[in-house]
């Protein structure tokens, strides 16, 4: 049987597919939406035998007619905490997720989708626990409003496939250069620094200082081990994908800095080094942002472990290392940057 993975053109959904491929699973049913078509360079490191148009493939959904699949990885969403058309991110997110676990219960087929810590808002206790949860914008309303529908049916007994919850923190990594303004920290300034000699970061907010406002910064490698170790051992919950680390923005700005630095045969620097030189450097927090932003998030793995999941997550530093490896492999030529094109 086919492997069904929604968003597999995307972030996370390209690094599903290829997590896939390399254990041998080749019968992979793509869905997406490639109305920006830069999107496919993703799919086509991947190996897929069918590729469906998201709008089409919940059609056909809806009338019963796509064959029952081993099990569904639903990792497509709009992602973006910006977008303020709540009509859209409800149909897309929430009902959208809806209708693929009503017909998974009903083929009796696991589901792992894609959550998101935003469903936690300004909370500074990240816990599985309705308690804790308060989103600050529509994409994490869009979030914690399916999470709520599967707990309910849950306490109702009315589950009986699988079913797997995910809550990415701040996920980076390769293949995410679609992503434009929503791609990571780390991907941004990768190409600032070869551009411009420097990297740039918020000034302090909500009594933090200049980039020490604290994220969990998880690499996507790891987020599919996740995915993939609930594909292998279902058990079926909610629960946070996270590192469990709290780790600055300056983290990552360093880390990006230094393997610069390492690739250019030169040493690496503190952090007090490196702002000093001017290659870090910060700037005003935007309005924009105001009261709609996560100054701290740190994934509390007890439920996680509890499930038996062992994953390894890589450091700031480790994650950083290897992303800029990989960026460095994909972009040598520095008029390749990506984001020059999506300035365009």
């Amino acid at each position: 049987m086919s492997i069904i993975v929604t968003g597999a053109a995307g972030f996370i959904g390209a690094n599903n597919v290829l997590a896939l491929n390399k254990r041998g699973y080749t019968d992979v049913i793509a869905v997406d939406n490639l109305t920006h078509a830069d999107k496919f360079k993703n799919l086509a490191e991947c190996q897929i035998t069918d590729y469906f148009d998201k709008r089409d493939f919940i059609e056909l959904v809806r009338a019963r007619k796509i064959a029952k699949p081993e099990a569904i990885f639903h990792q497509g969403a709009c992602s973006d905490t910006m977008e303020t058309d709540g009509r859209y991110m409800m149909e897309n997110n929430y009902r959208y997720t809806l209708e693929l676990f009503n017909w998974a219960q009903e083929l009796g087929v696991p589901m792992i989708y894609a959550s998101s810590a935003a469903t936690y808002g300004a909370s500074t206790t990240f816990v599985e626990d309705r308690r804790f949860e308060g989103p600050l914008n529509v994409y994490g309303y869009s979030k914690f409003l399916f999470d709520q529908v599967l707990r309910a049916k849950l306490a109702k007994g009315e589950v009986k496939a699988p079913v797997i919850g995910l809550r990415y923190f701040n996920v980076y990594g390769p293949h995410e250069q679609h992503k434009g303004r929503m791609a990571s920290v780390a991907f941004h300034q990768f190409f600032q620094f070869r551009k411009e000699g420097h990297v740039r970061l918020f000034e302090g907010c909500l009594g933090y200082g200049n980039g020490e406002q604290e994220r969990d910064f998880v690499y996507v490698d790891d987020v599919v081990a996740v995915n993939l170790h609930f594909f292998d051992k279902p058990v079926t919950g909610i629960y946070n994908c996270g590192t469990g680390r709290a780790q600055p923005f300056n983290d990552v700005s360093l880390g990006v800095v230094n393997a610069l630095r390492v690739h250019e045969g030169k040493e690496k620097l503190t952090l007090e080094e490196a702002v000093k030189a001017g290659f870090i450097r910060y700037i005003p927090f935007p309005e924009s942002l105001k009261g709609k932003y996560q100054a701290y998030t740190q994934a509390d793995l007890t439920k996680l472990r509890a499930a038996g999941c062992d994953v390894h997550f890589r450091s700031v530093e480790e994650g950083t290392a290897d992303y800029v490896a990989d960026l460095l492999n994909r972009y040598r030529d520095v008029s390749a940057d990506p984001t020059i094109a999506e300035a365009k």
